[in-house]
């Protein structure tokens, strides 16, 4: 994933970008989180950690909030997808299932309840989370509706196509999960994700048929 605030003018005329400078600052950039914190994450112990200088931080990433939410974004694009799993419902319980795991690892929910914390008070990081995290991930969301379509499992659209029908699914979906594991600190085995993806096969069907 290339991090999303270098300087225009630094990818025209600089040193060509490392993919694998990129990768080691945002592997170093969670495993600070998860050590440190948030407060407690720096730069410059950042660029320790993943073997580059200060300055190489700098040139790709303009402060502390944007680095984070890009490490915490470019996880879920490494580590979330939908199975393809033979039905809309065990897909659904798939992404649930990956979708709890990534969030209970210790890096990932460090980061991401750091970056929610601080987005409280601030307007660009809680927009910078939803451009580079959020929106990024409902893909997920179209990706499993063709899918079901194309099955069967779902009608076609008979319409233009509706971005809000996707975003409230997204949402039931991603909501549920994150309540689940870092509000209510409860397991997301099997059965639970099981009765989550009966319930939300039922309720797409709904969506789907009605106004």
């Amino acid at each position: 994933m290339c991090p999303l605030s270098p300087a225009s003018h630094n990818r025209r005329t600089g040193r060509p970008r490392s993919a694998d400078a990129d990768r080691a600052i945002l592997a170093a950039t969670r495993e600070a989180l998860a050590e440190l914190g948030w407060s407690g994450l720096t730069l410059g112990d950042v660029a320790a950690r993943a073997g580059v200088a200060k300055t190489t931080l700098y040139r790709r990433w303009a402060g502390k909030n944007e680095l984070v939410v890009d490490a915490v974004a470019a996880l879920f694009e490494e580590q979330l997808e939908l199975p393809d799993l033979g039905s809309l419902q065990a897909d659904i319980q798939g992404v649930v299932l990956r979708f709890a795991a990534l969030l209970d690892r210790p890096e990932t929910k460090t980061a991401l309840m750091a970056c929610i914390a601080e987005a409280t008070h601030d307007d660009a990081l809680r927009l910078r989370i939803r451009d580079a995290i959020v929106d990024r991930q409902k893909h997920l969301v179209l990706t499993g509706r063709v899918r079901a379509q194309q099955r069967g499992e779902l009608p076609p659209d008979d319409g233009p196509a509706d971005p809000a029908r996707d975003d409230l699914i997204f949402d039931v979906v991603a909501g549920s999960v994150v309540h689940r594991v870092m509000v209510s600190s409860q397991p997301v085995d099997d059965a639970w994700a099981l009765r989550l993806a009966r319930l939300l096969v039922v309720g797409l069907a709904g969506v789907h048929n009605g106004p």
